[in-house]
């Protein structure tokens, strides 16, 4: 089953590769979606693909760096559209 969610993510999550993290880690997984740095210091990204893969997508992109602490994350389910790649926003 396809999923697709909205994080807002806080924490050491600017300036330690979060996105590119990100964007390699959905990229691993066939995911697809989009990444992208807020003003108040947050990453807000979302995530599709199988429910199994992005129930697990934010454990994963912060075991795939030592440099990133997640503090917390604020995640809504939001619906399924039509897109092919993950990206990098700025």
């Amino acid at each position: 089953m396809m999923i697709r969610k909205h994080f807002v993510v806080s924490g050491r999550v600017q300036g330690v590769g979060f996105r590119y993290t990100a964007a390699r880690v959905a990229e691993k997984y066939g995911l697809t979606g989009w990444v992208r740095n807020r003003e108040d210091e947050t990453v807000e990204l979302e995530i599709q693909g199988p429910k199994e893969l992005v129930d697990t997508y934010i454990k994963r992109v912060q075991l795939s760096s030592v440099w990133m602490r997640i503090e917390h994350v604020e995640e809504t389910d939001i619906a399924v559209i039509d897109e092919k790649s993950f990206r990098v926003r700025y």
